[in-house]
């Protein structure tokens, strides 16, 4: 483990920035989604129609567009359930319109409608997807040119500090305490990703509570076990 990993058991924020998220979260800034924070930091100065975010499962995207939305007053709608039929109504006196997954959408025609509404009404357009555009397999000529000029922003699998920081803060959100053994030994263990860590946290203080036991090495590894046996088992 890293000295400055240690150093992250003492002082937070591991020179990383909180930013506050619905009010009652914190999100934290670092190198692996700085890029993509710093693009929705420019809105309402976007200079095109749409921004795309994209990253793998738990880098944070859905986590992201909430941060957004909040500060936009934006609608959001998650693309497996994008139609044609609900785009006007979901650009009716919008501002701002976020679409989660975006490279799940059934059909590319509601995205290009949803597109050139937004264009015409001058609507901010949020996507996020797991891979950039040019990687969706479009398939409507139209939609592919005009998500070529789409600003785009990578979102990486947090980096071993980071992690570190996010567990440190998941811990004191809850007000529990981690000592540098179990952080060392879930670091290398622990997929990295916010969904991991925020599921991690919740599970072993609720095994904590009623096992009233303290977190410790061999509590987090049965924690970390049961999650694995349910992740197969789903």
């Amino acid at each position: 483990m890293s000295d400055k990993v240690m150093n992250a058991t003492k002082q937070l924020p591991l020179d990383l920035t909180f930013r506050a998220a619905l009010g009652r979260e914190d999100f934290l800034v670092a190198p692996c989604n700085e890029e993509a924070v710093a693009l929705l930091d420019m809105w309402p100065a976007w200079p095109t129609v749409s921004t795309v975010l994209y990253g793998p499962a738990g880098s944070g995207k859905t986590h992201l567009i909430n941060v957004w939305c909040e500060t936009s007053k934006a609608r959001v709608i998650r693309g497996e359930d994008l139609q044609n039929e609900n785009v006007p109504t979901l650009v009716e006196g919008a501002t701002a319109v976020a679409v989660d997954d975006a490279d799940l959408c059934p059909d590319w025609e509601a995205l290009l409608h949803l597109y050139n509404l937004a264009k015409e009404q001058g609507i901010s357009l949020l996507l996020t997807a797991k891979q950039p555009p040019s990687r969706w397999n479009i398939d409507l000529r139209d939609l592919d040119s005009r998500l070529r000029t789409a600003q785009v922003g990578a979102l990486r699998a947090p980096e071993e500090d980071f992690m570190a920081a996010l567990l440190l803060k998941q811990f004191s959100d809850r007000h529990l305490s981690i000592t540098p053994d179990v952080l060392a030994y879930l670091l290398p263990r622990l997929e990295r990703s916010f969904t991991a860590v925020r599921d991690f946290v919740t599970a072993v203080d609720a095994e904590s509570l009623a096992a009233r036991r303290k977190i410790t090495v061999p509590l987090a590894g049965q924690v970390l076990e049961m999650l694995q046996s349910q992740t197969k088992e789903d």
